[in-house]
């Protein structure tokens, strides 16, 4: 039995998971899919406050309050900046690494550049990008955009303060979504990054939302990822 800590990009919430939660717990391992500060069923809590720091605690303090150990721990999307953060912070409480068509932070800097300027909201709200921008399956598209809610700017403005501890947790894996962005995957730099990192890197030919897409080859692959570096594709 392995234990799986499961977040979220922006936007999204624990929601997204529920697929691969259910598949996982089916096999008997141990999930865990927080909700970060601001957004779904924590978006009461949104405030201009709100960074990349907060999202960071957030799953830092899960597993250290939840007294977790090897942790099989995956971010999508804009949680790489997150999950790198987490990684950093508390290596020895991480077994393996999972990016997620997912950012991989540089020390001291954000992700500000990614920002998509047209949803801006009263000057710190960054409202959603629509389900279909990112190819998430057809069926699936009204029900994400409902879920979807607001999460604050600073979460893209703050810079990544890294160590460099991440990168030598000894499993590290990197999974492209190839199935969207017209033929040019958007996370493509960061995926070649990993490439040249040495890390373990898989593509799945679907939408942005592997979870959502592609449920129980992305549990196949985080399952694998359990079992360290070794592991086949």
């Amino acid at each position: 039995m392995s234990t799986f800590v499961l977040v979220h990009g922006a936007w999204h919430g624990s929601w997204c998971w529920k697929r691969v939660r259910r598949e996982l717990q089916s096999r008997g391992h141990d999930v865990f899919t927080p909700t970060l500060t601001g957004v779904a069923d924590r978006s009461h809590l949104l405030t201009p406050e709100i960074t990349l720091e907060t999202h960071i605690l957030d799953v830092a303090n899960l597993i250290e309050w939840e007294e977790l150990g090897d942790v099989v721990l995956c971010g999508h999307s804009y949680a790489g900046a997150v999950v790198a953060g987490v990684a950093d912070r508390i290596p020895q409480r991480v077994q393996s690494l999972v990016y997620l068509d997912a950012f991989i932070p540089e020390n001291g800097q954000g992700l500000s550049k990614n920002i998509p300027a047209e949803r801006l909201q009263d000057g710190w709200k960054v409202l959603p990008i629509a389900a279909s921008k990112f190819s998430v399956n057809v069926a699936d598209r009204a029900w994400v955009d409902r879920q979807c809610t607001p999460q604050s700017i600073d979460c893209w403005l703050q810079p990544s303060k890294l160590n460099g501890n991440q990168e030598r947790i000894a499993s590290i894996v990197y999974v492209l979504a190839t199935g969207w962005g017209g033929g040019h995957p958007p996370f493509l730099p960061h995926y070649s990054k990993a490439l040249g990192q040495g890390w373990k890197t898989i593509q799945v030919e679907c939408g942005h939302d592997v979870m959502l897409d592609e449920p129980t080859r992305l549990t196949e692959i985080l399952v694998d990822a359990s079992f360290g570096p070794s592991s086949a594709a």
